[in-house]
């Protein structure tokens, strides 16, 4: 959410910015609403002045009509304020101004790679037929069990998930993260917070029974299951006046996720790319407001996911996000690509987000300096880890001529294997 105040004196760039990010909201609308809300809050403030004289005077009768209007002026305003905060959700964040201008994807602009592509001297496997030849995944059990995009994952590859996760909880762990295991059931508030609601909200799931009060009352308020950890971390700062010196907060938080996909449809049907149901180690940052300061924990995030990369000893790259492609709370923003072969190309691993105080404002979430002043923070977040996509990788890039597959020597020590063979 963007301050209304700069709204009204940047109409232009949130025009232009509307455009840019292909977003469907009436800006000529919150305007008008903006003007009629502060003239009807304006005039009910007058008609209580009004009041308290007609009151202070002993006019009873006076003093009733205006007590009257009042209650009209408010019904107004209620609803009038309902619309007004409904299409401010709508409203995206600017973009940092070296963010490439561009359609879709194919507007994105690489920054960085690392790695070398392997070359193998025998014909390779996807990661589909390496997890039937090695009986590591089933996806047939798995449509069966949980319908399109379910599957299993057995044996060795059960393992070399979780040493993924420990080790990348304890990579946050020693760089100073607070780590988290957060709720995933969430209520609607949280996922309004972060942004995941208006947007989004058709691949996200609602708890058709959310259960009882201890009373046995009947739960009413609608619950979600989350896509990320993200939007729970944030609620957990939701409301909150935080001290500058607390600043920046770092948190790196695990925890399954569950999205519906809908927007996905026809995309990336096979395999392990695309799912319902994964596990994924999130770094959520909050820190003071600036825009110098935030787009240095951008990078700091970023670092991160790809030092875990060069780790796996994983081909990667960077690319920056184009405005139409990037998501509406976003200020700046980058994508990790892991080499996976069977695609022949980088498949996204990580999104890194710089989103200013655009989530800050819908959760109210403040910091207050040395001197008193009080600011809306900033938000950032990056994946560290998803799994089972990273597996992809891990299992392509790592298959040998035999059908085995070697461990990345980084997760040898979690493990009491170094290769998974039948």
């Amino acid at each position: 959410m963007l301050d209304i105040a700069f709204i009204r004196e940047n109409k232009d760039l949130i025009l232009k910015v509307i455009k840019e990010k292909n977003i469907q909201v009436d800006l000529e609308r919150i305007l008008f609403l903006d003007k009629k809300r502060r003239e009807l809050i304006q005039k009910i403030d007058s008609l209580r002045h009004e009041q308290n004289i007609k009151e202070a005077e002993k006019n009873i009768e006076g003093a009733r009509r205006i007590k009257e209007e009042i209650k009209d002026k408010k019904k107004e305003l209620m609803a009038l304020e309902k619309e007004y905060k409904n299409l401010m959700l709508l409203v995206p964040n600017v973009y940092s101004q070296d963010t490439p201008v561009g359609k879709d994807e194919k507007e994105n602009k690489e920054i960085d790679r690392w790695g070398e592509i392997p070359q193998f001297s025998f014909k390779a496997k996807d990661h589909i037929q390496l997890g039937r030849d090695l009986d590591l995944i089933d996806f047939e059990t798995g449509a069966m069990t949980s319908g399109f995009r379910g599957y299993y994952l057995k044996r060795e590859l059960v393992l070399v998930q979780f040493a993924l996760i420990w080790h990348a909880l304890l990579k946050l762990y020693q760089k100073g993260y607070l780590l988290m295991v957060p709720p995933v059931i969430l209520k609607e508030f949280a996922l309004i917070g972060s942004g995941h609601f208006p947007f989004g909200k058709e691949d996200i799931y609602q708890i058709a029974n959310p259960g009882r009060l201890a009373d046995g009352e009947e739960i009413k308020e609608p619950l979600y299951l989350a896509g990320t950890a993200e939007p729970s971390v944030l609620a957990y700062f939701y409301n909150k006046i935080l001290r500058e010196e607390e600043l920046p907060i770092k948190i790196g938080a695990v925890s399954p996720c569950f999205r519906s996909e809908v927007g996905s449809y026809g995309k990336d049907t096979k395999g392990l790319y695309r799912l319902h149901e994964f596990w994924k180690v999130e770094q959520v940052i909050i820190c003071e407001h600036s825009i110098e300061k935030s787009n240095e924990y951008l990078e700091e995030l970023r670092e991160n996911a790809c030092e875990i990369l060069r780790e796996l000893k994983l081909p990667h790259r960077v690319v920056q996000i184009c405005t139409g492609d990037m998501g509406p709370g976003k200020y700046k923003m980058y994508d990790i690509e892991t080499w996976m072969p069977s695609r022949n190309n980088f498949g996204e691993t990580h999104s890194d987000s710089n989103l200013t105080d655009w989530q800050a404002r819908r959760l109210n979430i403040k910091y207050k300096t040395k001197t008193g002043k009080k600011y809306f923070a900033f938000t950032l977040n990056n994946t560290m880890l998803a799994s089972p996509r990273i597996l992809i990788a891990i299992l392509e890039n790592y298959q040998q001529k035999d059908g085995s597959v070697l461990i990345p020597e980084v997760l040898q020590k979690y493990l009491p294997f170094k290769e998974i063979k039948r």
